[in-house]
């Protein structure tokens, strides 16, 4: 089973590069972030065409997260708990059904926080430690679970080109990189990092500076899994190609195998 993350930086705009990257690629599950659309103007259409079931968690404008998934959804959730009158669209939940048993797979999208300190920087704590709790109670049901998405983290200084460039950014403050291993630490694994210790793997390249021109990225898109998902990590991989296409999001693919049989 191969299952992805992709912050499109509007799905709208993104669609030809989504359609081909997904033919391409093959995924079974797929984590979108930031599709900046509400749920009645999501393009279901082509995407079904393609063989997946839909689920959306859009916001006019800004956020909005979604799932795409070859196998039927046994359950959808939306909303991340503990957050009493927060209406942003940042976390999709589902369960599926394979040969192998249920997967647990969460699309989110962790608030960026600048300019730190201030409220913004305060409600990325505050999400993360709903995250963390959230975490913690999904754990203790002793599932493959992969939590997938754009986390607005820099894990450590080899998770950028020019990690100098971020030390006052709310994406590389310590308190936010302590918080995040306080996350894996809950007995989480970092994918990527499971599979390889280079330091050149970036998954987002800003649009200003020639960042992507001169391999100016950080990597801040992740799949954290379960010890039960990890038990079955068979590869993990950043499509960077996807980056020098046509209108590119400043993002790109991210995923996990897993060797789980799919219906």
């Amino acid at each position: 089973m191969k299952i992805a993350t992709w912050n499109v930086n509007s799905v709208r705009q993104r669609l030809d590069s989504l359609t081909a990257w997904l033919k391409e690629c093959e995924p079974d599950i797929v984590c979108l972030q930031e599709i900046k659309c509400q749920d009645d103007a999501f393009p279901r259409e082509p995407l079904e065409a393609l063989g997946y079931n839909v689920a959306v968690h859009g916001q006019k404008t800004f956020n909005g997260v979604a799932l795409l998934s070859k196998l039927p959804f046994d359950e959808v959730t939306s909303g991340l708990d503990g957050g009493d009158g927060d209406v942003q669209a940042r976390f999709l939940e589902a369960l599926v059904s394979t040969k192998d048993g249920v997967v647990r797979v969460v699309s989110l999208y962790l608030p960026n926080g600048n300019p730190a300190p201030g409220d913004k920087y305060d409600y990325k704590l505050q999400w993360m430690d709903r995250l963390a709790a959230f975490a913690r109670k999904r754990l203790a049901l002793e599932e493959p679970l992969v939590l997938a998405g754009d986390y607005n983290v820099i894990p450590t200084a080899d998770d950028a080109r020019n990690p100098d460039a971020w030390r006052e950014d709310a994406l590389f403050l310590p308190t936010t990189r302590d918080k995040f291993r306080a996350l894996i630490n809950l007995g989480l694994t970092d994918a990527i990092r499971a599979t390889s210790d280079a330091a050149d793997l970036y998954s987002f390249w800003d649009y200003q500076a020639g960042a992507w021109q001169k391999n100016n990225g950080i990597r801040i898109d992740h799949l954290l899994l379960s010890p039960q998902a990890a038990d079955r990590l068979t590869g993990a991989g950043i499509d960077k190609h996807v980056r020098g296409w046509d209108k590119p999001s400043d993002h790109v693919p991210v995923y996990v195998e897993l060797a789980i049989e799919p219906r």
